[in-house]
Order: structure tokens, then sequence, then C-alpha cells
């Protein structure tokens, strides 16, 4: 079966499911397919000011309580101390492709180390520079040269990959990130996303149901 993630990298609920993420990753009957929607890129961003980071803090809490992910005191101290920080995942979405259009197969370690950077190390995700450091140090160099200076290519991939998920969003009636869509021989259809957060074990059952497969 092939699995699209519909997802956006400044989504706390998306760190929220990596566990998840890198469980399917594994797998050797889910053909994973990463879908970054751009919700909160360019447009969907906005500046961090006290009552957004605010709002963000909040939201991170619960999810550090339903999903057990780390939300570091340097983070804390990214969106509420950091002088004119942006809340865009425009970078670190371009970032992503690069790594599609260079190592395909290894975006989800891609995002993982981007949301580490950030929900953990506190870095700034928002940035070009910081995400092309990011990458480089986590093995993606050929990815993350190009990150200073997108060229025509890498651009139009990356609103090519963005049209695409939002399509999809669109044709399943996706109002936010996390999705899942799952195609198979039977078509395709939206899974609902709270499999994400549950144990293994419900998850690898509702993909089963979802193929068709016996549980």
């Amino acid at each position: 079966m092939q699995l699209t993630y519909l997802f956006d990298p400044l989504c706390g609920w998306c760190y929220g499911a990596a566990p998840a993420l890198a469980w399917i990753a594994r797998s050797e009957t889910v053909s994973l397919q990463l879908a970054p929607t751009g919700l909160f890129a360019g447009d969907g961003g906005q500046p961090m000011d006290a009552a957004f980071a605010e709002y963000v803090w909040q939201n991170d809490q619960r999810i550090r309580l339903q999903t057990g992910q780390p939300f570091s005191d340097a983070y804390h101290a990214l969106i509420f101390g950091t002088p004119g920080v942006a809340f865009d995942s425009a970078a670190a979405t371009l970032g992503l492709v690069a790594i599609g259009s260079t190592q395909a197969g290894r975006e989800v370690e891609g995002l993982s180390a981007l949301q580490h950077a950030r929900y953990v190390e506190g870095r700034d995700t928002a940035d070009r520079a910081v995400v092309a450091d990011v990458l480089a140090r986590a093995g993606f160099a050929e990815a993350a040269a190009p990150l200073a200076e997108p060229d025509a290519a890498l651009r139009a991939a990356n609103r090519a990959r963005i049209e695409d998920a939002t399509r999809m969003m669109a044709r399943f009636g996706a109002r936010g990130v996390p999705t899942l869509v799952l195609a198979d021989e039977r078509g395709a259809r939206r899974l609902p996303g709270g499999i994400l957060f549950g144990d293994r074990d419900r998850l690898a059952a509702e993909l089963r149901a979802g193929s068709g497969e016996t549980p």
C-alpha cells in the first residue's frame, strides 16, 4: 500500500507524530510518501509576537502531554526571546524538497533532523541558513548547498510539491495536518489522524483495516 503523509515542518502535532511516522517508514509493507502542504509557509506564516508565542507554547504543552515529545527550554527561549523570529515553514519545506530531489527516501530522516533542531536545540528553522546548517550536519550536504541561493528548478519543485499536497487536502476534505491518505487497488481514502498518537498495535491494525487486510 502507499501512504501519503500530509504535513508541515512547523506543525507541532506533526512533531508529536514523529515517532509514529518513523515506525511507518521502517515498515516493509508500506510505501511512505511525504507531502509538504506549505500550510505555514510564506503567506501562511506570521510574526511570532508575544500573544502568538503564548498560543503556540500552550498548544505545544498539550502535544507534550499527549505524545511525550520534548519541547525544551531552548525552544521556549527561541519563540519568546528572539526578536524578529518568524513562524514560517518556507525554509524548512524547501530544505525537505531539496532532500527529495537529491536523496529520495531520506525525507523522513531530514524532517526529524529539522524538528529536533527546533524543538530540542531551539534553533530557528524559519531561517534558510539555519536549515542549511542543520541538513549539512545531518548528512544532507547536497540538499543543503543550494539553499543559500535556490535555483529555478528547486523553486519549481517546491511549488509543485506544495500544490500537489494542497490538491490532495482539498480532495479528501482535510482541514489540517498531520493527515494520512492510504492508496491501494481499492482506491484512495483518508485515515483518521488520531491513529498517529495511539499505540503501535492500534496504528498497525488501522493500516491493515484501511488496506482491506485482516487485522
